[in-house]
């Protein structure tokens, strides 16, 4: 496994600390705040679930725990099924440009060589940046609100959707 950090062991047990306080202020107000699944193999983030494997929370829950994440000083993304949230100024395109320079397509350009295929609205600078983005089906209730959507959306949701992905590049 491949890791790449931006901040140093000590910030981000700093971070983990300050992110699990404001956790604890959010599960005070709303007591059946669950975080998700894969918790325990998550290095820099806290994801709250709120459809995967809990019932759904509304729209107004889900935005108060943005809020209060950011409140707290956290950045915070709501993806498909959960709200991700980290201390610190990087996102998922500054690290995966960083990791694709460093060990995969050093001496080009990455928007040449790389089809991103992504599920949630915290994909959208992915989309924005790779000219082939694809989102797959699990997009759609979301792709209105996207400034910069996918170039194309799977019909199948999830790994279907990416079967879907590769079954169209390898025709190609």
């Amino acid at each position: 496994m491949l890791r790449a950090f931006q901040r140093s062991d000590a910030e981000r047990a700093r971070d983990r600390t300050r992110l699990d306080e404001i956790f604890a202020g959010i599960t005070a107000r709303y007591p059946d705040v669950r975080l998700s699944a894969d918790q325990a193999y998550r290095v820099s983030d806290i994801a709250v679930d709120f459809c995967e494997d809990v019932p759904r929370l509304d729209e107004g829950t889900i935005a108060d725990i943005v809020r209060m994440f950011e409140a707290g000083g956290a950045t915070a993304k709501v993806s498909s099924i959960h709200i991700n949230a980290w201390i610190g100024d990087f996102s998922k395109l500054e690290m995966s440009l960083q990791l694709l320079r460093e060990r995969f397509v050093s001496r080009s350009d990455p928007r040449e060589r790389v089809v991103y295929v992504g599920d949630s609205p915290n994909d959208e600078p992915m989309f924005a940046y790779f000219p082939l983005s694809i989102g797959v089906s699990n997009l759609r209730p979301f792709a209105s609100s996207l400034r910069s959507p996918p170039r194309w959306i799977t019909g199948e949701p999830g790994g279907l959707g990416f079967a879907e992905v590769v079954q169209r590049l390898l025709k190609v």
